[in-house]
């Protein structure tokens, strides 16, 4: 019986552990190939007699001094950087008075508010930009990343405003109550004590914004043409692809260098970013 039972918890390890590995494979693959994928000479990348999962030449950063000398890569890092920072703020305070005016809303209207709000998240892009590019239009912001800044909070805000209310409905009013009754304002209140024990749904919205803007491609390609004005996901996709040649080295090259502090950030503030996506959609 003991035997069968040891046999029966070895067999279930193995499928969990296989299944755990398989997965991890499928996942990691992507960022494998993209890596080694950055370092190989043409030389390597283009010959199909070489074995295509490592180095048959030495490794070379030749794909790299091309990004960097030879296209605006340095430019579109830094549009990536101010719209990413820019969309953020605007966020943040939009988003937090938002979600606490929703969560402190009493009976079903607040509730209802708050879904109506998320939906307006997942209406798709294709179906925004036809009316937003009017809206661009109108304000003269055509082929700017200034339009992306316009843009972005249209779907950035819906979801967080979602996300933090979670986070507010789950704090108790005493906290705030106990806050006016020692003399502070209503907005004192969500200012001094709302604000410090929501950190980890702040936090979670900063990191989910910026690799939203960080990622987001339709929007770009529909507002913003000059090269000097992309970000770097519209950059490296149009810019690096000239008719049916596709400059992989460096395509790749540059979406590992714009995958590096995504990834720092995540791994950083992983506890409080599960804490906070949790937090939020349990409650």
């Amino acid at each position: 019986m003991a035997r069968t039972t040891t046999v029966g918890t070895i067999a279930r390890e193995t499928s969990f552990y296989s299944a755990v590995v398989f997965f991890f494979v499928l996942a990691a693959f992507p960022f494998y190939w993209m890596l080694i994928t950055s370092f190989k000479s043409n030389s390597d990348l283009y010959n199909v007699t070489n074995i295509p999962f490592w180095f048959n030449d030495p490794p070379t950063l030749e794909h790299f001094r091309y990004l960097f000398e030879k296209t605006l890569f340095t430019t579109w890092l830094l549009n990536s950087l101010i719209i990413g920072l820019v969309v953020t703020a605007i966020t943040l305070v939009t988003a937090l008075p938002a979600a606490y005016s929703l969560a402190r809303m009493t009976g079903k209207n607040g509730e209802a508010l708050g879904i109506g709000i998320f939906l307006t998240y997942l209406v798709p892009p294709t179906l925004l930009f036809l009316p937003l590019s009017r809206v661009i239009a109108i304000l003269g912001l055509q082929n700017s990343m200034w339009a992306l800044v316009l843009v972005y909070p249209t779907f950035t805000i819906p979801f967080c405003t979602w996300l933090l209310m979670g986070f507010f409905k789950a704090m108790p009013r005493e906290i705030e109550e106990a806050a006016i009754v020692d003399g502070c304002s209503l907005f004192g209140a969500f200012v001094k004590m709302a604000i410090p024990l929501s950190l980890p749904g702040i936090l979670t919205t900063v990191i989910f914004t910026f690799t939203l803007t960080l990622q987001e491609f339709v929007y770009a390609l529909t507002f913003v043409s000059a090269s000097d004005q992309k970000p770097i996901t519209l950059g490296v996709a149009t810019d690096l692809i000239r008719g049916d040649v596709f400059y992989w080295g460096e395509i790749m090259a540059g979406a590992l260098i714009a995958s590096i502090p995504v990834a720092i950030a995540y791994n950083l503030f992983l506890d409080r970013f599960i804490s906070g996506i949790t937090g939020g959609a349990v409650k």
